[in-house]
């Protein structure tokens, strides 16, 4: 039986050490987790801000010019701080927790695989950030959140062929979410949370299940 055993455990070797070296595979699960604990915190500080400023969670003011134009300014430079901070710090996360899992694996954090991987993400989001860039100029400010779930959604699938597959399905639900969210301007920030918070834990903890939880016990 044992002996029967030995070729599929080679197999397998063979099988992980051809993924490690086509694919990077240090992502943490854990980096999904935190990213989308960062999300829901941003949405809630968003949904705050707005408040203050007279507007309701769908983007309409509460009271006639509760917000005078010379306000906006202030208002989208704050909310443009908040999404800054939000995702430094994710990305921080997201790195502290990559590099604690690819000494486990014995892939090297800054690889080839990990440079491919990387490209294949800032492409679509830098296009995407121009893209977002253009519609704030002309203050359509509720295609902000579908256009961000949409170019997310893009660069995931994109970085997939460089990671682990599953990548491509959360970057799926994203599209999705951008789609709908076409449909059902000026509750954005909902969509938001929705993408960028809960699909980011969801994720996170399936991955942790699937490659992590057990790590310990078979390395």
């Amino acid at each position: 039986m044992t002996a029967g055993r030995e070729p599929l455990q080679t197999l397998e070797e063979i099988k992980t050490m051809m993924e490690r070296n086509s694919r990077f595979v240090s992502l943490s699960g854990w980096s999904g987790v935190a990213a989308g604990i960062c999300g829901l915190v941003a949405a809630f500080l968003a949904f705050r801000k707005l408040e203050a400023y007279g507007i309701n969670s769908t983007g309409v003011q509460r009271q006639p010019d509760a917000v005078r134009i010379d306000r906006m300014p202030e208002l989208e430079g704050e909310l443009l701080l908040l999404g800054g901070i939000t995702f430094i710090t994710a990305l921080v996360f997201a790195v502290l927790y990559t590099y604690l899992r690819s000494k486990k694996t014995g892939v090297p954090l800054w690889g080839f695989m990990a440079r491919r991987l990387i490209i294949s993400v800032a492409v679509p989001m830098i296009v995407g950030g121009l893209v977002i860039w253009r519609i704030t100029d002309f203050e359509l400010y509720g295609l902000v959140a579908p256009a961000c779930l949409l170019f997310y959604g893009l660069a995931l699938i994109n970085a997939s062929k460089f990671t682990l597959s599953e990548v491509r399905y959360l970057g799926y639900a994203q599209l999705l979410l951008g789609v709908i969210n076409l449909w059902a301007i000026g509750y954005g920030l909902y969509f938001w949370a929705a993408g960028f918070g809960v699909l980011h834990i969801a994720y996170g903890l399936v991955m942790w299940n699937k490659y992590e939880r057990n790590e310990k016990e078979t390395a």
